[in-house]
């Protein structure tokens, strides 16, 4: 009888923990479930007179500055327009100076055409000489605008203002010299405009004995 009861209190409080592990959760569950802090609210800051007044002067600037750039965006916009136009006139009208110099020598090469219909005799010679002042002045004229002759009688071939046309063997000259132009070269200034026709001369083939 003694010992049944002893061994029934020996399993109660061998039992016993397992009640106290229970507990647990609900801890728990009270941690979790304190409430937030409380957000204090934040009051709109103030701006004093002075700060006030120095805040319109800026935006008076700043308009100020605004209106400039559209003002100065304006002007360079019709200066690249105008800009545009004094180039396509002058690439258009670039030969207006050349042409009225030009004027002049068409107008005494018509006088010469018309009186050589009628031309004879001290008439002809005079119409000669006459012939021959238009051609001075027309090459005074492009003389003045730049143009310049390539004179290449009596000097070495040159491929860089020369075109050869053809070799003529001969002894009278070096080989590579030029002999004989066909046609005036011409440049304008520093730039080739055409190269002079030339005949360069050549060794003369020996004869077989």
């Amino acid at each position: 009888m003694k010992k049944a009861e002893l061994e029934t209190r020996k399993t109660g409080s061998a039992k016993a923990p397992p009640a106290a592990a229970t507990t647990a959760p609900s801890t728990a569950t009270a941690i979790t479930s304190a409430p937030d802090e409380a957000v204090l609210p934040v009051e709109p800051a103030t701006l004093t007179a002075e700060q006030l007044a120095e805040l319109k002067a800026r935006a008076a600037k700043a308009d100020e500055f605004w209106e400039r750039l559209l003002r100065t965006t304006a002007d360079f916009d019709n200066f690249k327009k105008r800009a545009a136009r004094e180039r396509q006139d002058a690439v258009k009208f670039g030969n207006e100076t050349l042409m009225q110099k030009l004027i002049p020598v068409l107008d005494h090469f018509e006088m010469a055409q018309t009186a050589a219909q009628a031309a004879k005799g001290d008439a002809l010679q005079s119409l000669q000489a006459g012939i021959t002042m238009i051609h001075q002045q027309f090459k005074n004229v492009l003389s003045e605008a730049g143009l310049e002759e390539v004179d290449a009688s009596g000097k070495p071939f040159d491929p860089n203002f020369h075109e050869a046309v053809s070799r003529q063997e001969t002894k009278d000259a070096p080989e590579g010299q030029v002999v004989q132009q066909l046609r005036k070269g011409y440049r304008l200034r520093e730039r080739l405009l055409r190269p002079a026709a030339v005949v360069v001369a050549a060794k003369p083939a020996e004869n077989p004995k």
